[in-house]
């Protein structure tokens, strides 16, 4: 079982429509969305849910109002100011504890005197399995102001390896997030294969430099593809010198193409259509290998 990795620099380059398309381009793949903060692989592959499952990882406080004495001591200690203080109809005075604003630290569990403090596992989201015209397809919805999204990411890229195990699928095809941070991290470590997709702007060749020291920092082979190559030719040029100078290998351009909207808007990769960058898409595939 081999695995792909798609990610890129920056947001907005076309890496979910690019991964869209290998997912149909490939035989029998497994696909994982693990751009978990922003997941939108599913509005192109329609996925049918067969099983959905809740996500929960770190605390979070909770008081219970009945017992509460509004004694302050909670809130003399929480250093995130995440305690309130409110009135009831009944004229008492109680504290609550703001759930956004509760990073789980568990102070205020330890100093209440009353101990009417619960300390609970936070729901953060949920993961899903779901089966697509391409393959089965691992994707998960992050919470709102929920954290912890690189535990996410591992639990979906973990359940797309134990599928494609137990079913013989040749490839896991990763939908990876954008930038560099735990999120990234979490999707490429231990893969077969990076395809970094930028784009021939400045801040696309900065980002891009950043992630190819990411994934030589974890002696991960990369790839690059120059996507909308021709709206700034000189730079893919320079984009290209510089990846291969970092040891990366270059494996195309996908030419700029409003045909890639409108594929997205009817629910469709855009390989599913007659555009006319679905030629580039091909060739990029192609020399992947797999």
């Amino acid at each position: 079982m081999r695995e792909l990795v798609i990610i890129s620099g920056k947001g907005g380059t076309g890496k979910t429509s690019i991964t869209a398309s290998f997912a149909i381009l490939a035989n029998r793949p497994v696909v994982a969305d693990c751009d978990v903060d922003a997941a939108d692989l599913h509005l192109i592959l329609s996925p049918a849910i067969k099983s959905r499952y809740a996500f929960q990882a770190g605390y979070e406080a909770g008081i219970r109002e009945k017992e509460c004495i509004a004694c302050g001591a909670c809130m003399a200690h929480c250093r995130f100011d995440a305690v309130r203080v409110t009135i009831t109809d009944a004229g008492k005075k109680i504290c609550f504890i703001d759930p956004i604003a509760c990073e789980g630290c568990g102070v205020c569990v330890r100093v209440c005197p009353e101990h009417v403090i619960d300390f609970s596992e936070r729901l953060c989201g949920e993961w899903m399995v779901s089966d697509t015209r391409c393959g089965p397809l691992v994707h998960a919805r992050l919470g709102v102001a929920a954290e912890n999204s690189g535990k996410l990411v591992s639990t979906v890229r973990q359940e797309a390896r134990r599928i494609a195990k137990d079913d013989n699928h040749p490839l896991v095809i990763v939908d990876g997030p954008p930038g560099i941070g735990c999120p990234v991290i979490a999707s490429i470590t231990g893969s077969s294969t990076v395809l970094v997709i930028t784009e021939p702007t400045v801040s696309g060749e900065h980002d891009l430099e950043r992630v190819l020291s990411l994934t030589r920092h974890f002696q991960i082979p990369a790839t690059v593809c120059v996507n909308k190559w021709d709206i700034n030719p000189e730079m893919t040029v320079r984009i290209e010198d510089k990846a291969r100078q970092a040891g990366a290998r270059i494996v195309g351009r996908i030419r700029y193409d409003r045909s890639i909207t409108k594929a997205q808007m009817i629910k469709k990769a855009v390989v599913e259509t007659d555009a006319p960058c679905v030629e580039d898409i091909k060739n990029v595939w192609m020399q992947l290998g797999f």
